[in-house]
């Protein structure tokens, strides 16, 4: 009987494998109502703000001139996307966008690695960094235009004097804080500059460089929106002016809806590209 005992206790018991699987579960299984929940309240303060906007609108609680209403925006979208003329707006802006927003942030990042491989430069191009971001950007629309023509070229250029500085300051100030002893480490081994960058600084800097494109998100949609208000004839932007001028809010708030999905839009494929390379390192 007791050989019986000793042999079956352990099947009885679960090991330390299935702990660990039912435990995953459980995390998982809570995680996925707590996603749920979070969509349903989310889409749920979206209908009810939208319900609320509509009626306001038919019942004169706000001025449906100025603020339109939902069933309008929805009915004059509709009809230009179906004549269209809204298609060709959209693509305009948002190929602006994703120019200006890749290369702000690839030329922002390889100017950052070139001042930390150099030192002297460094300490050269540091006030002149510091005094292009204190400039208002916006301002330097105006020399854009001069420069490159009243054209895309001088709305991107809008948009990297935007998102470049900040990319450099963000991605440089994130090399210069890796920890310096695994620095020291590679170098003990014989590693190079270039090994140390490639192996320790960039790996160590993802979780910056995607927090910049989030950022760079927001800031190549201003460049775009602004530059396009300057010069274009074409674009989400030129939209959102022309409303302006013939007070056609419903075109203005239209324009804008469309702006606030498409960088949902870009923030999320952001968000995937986090997951890919953080999880990874992981």
């Amino acid at each position: 009987m007791k050989k019986q005992n000793s042999t079956s206790s352990p099947q009885a018991s679960p090991s330390r494998e299935q702990l660990a699987a039912a435990s995953l579960n459980a995390y998982r299984s809570r995680e996925r109502k707590m996603t749920f929940y979070v969509r349903l309240t989310q889409l749920s303060l979206l209908v009810i703000f939208l319900a609320l906007w509509e009626l306001g609108s038919r019942l004169k609680w706000i001025d449906g001139l100025l603020f339109s209403s939902p069933t309008r925006i929805f009915q004059l979208l509709y009809t230009k996307m179906l004549d269209g003329s809204l298609l060709i707006h959209i693509e305009v802006t948002v190929w602006e966008t994703v120019v200006g927003f890749l290369l702000g942030t690839l030329l922002g990042t390889a100017v950052a690695a070139l001042i930390w491989f150099s030192e002297f430069l460094s300490r050269v191009l540091d006030p002149y960094i510091v005094v292009l971001n204190s400039l208002p950007k916006v301002a330097l629309g105006p020399l854009f235009i001069v420069a490159f023509g009243p054209g895309q070229l001088s709305i991107i250029a809008t948009t990297l004097s935007i998102t470049v500085i900040i990319t450099i300051l963000v991605v440089y100030t994130s090399f210069k804080e890796v920890d310096p002893n695994l620095l020291k480490v590679i170098r003990v081994f014989g590693g190079t500059h270039r090994t140390m960058f490639m192996k320790a600084i960039l790996p160590a800097s993802y979780p910056t460089i995607v927090s910049t494109l989030k950022v760079n998100v927001g800031l190549a949609w201003v460049g775009v929106i602004v530059g396009e208000f300057l010069v274009s004839k074409q674009g989400l932007g030129y939209l959102i002016i022309y409303g302006f001028q013939v007070f056609n809010f419903t075109l203005v708030l239209g324009s804008l809806f469309i702006i606030a999905i498409a960088a949902t839009m870009m923030y999320q494929a952001v968000a995937f590209l986090e997951q890919k390379l953080v999880g990874k390192q992981e």
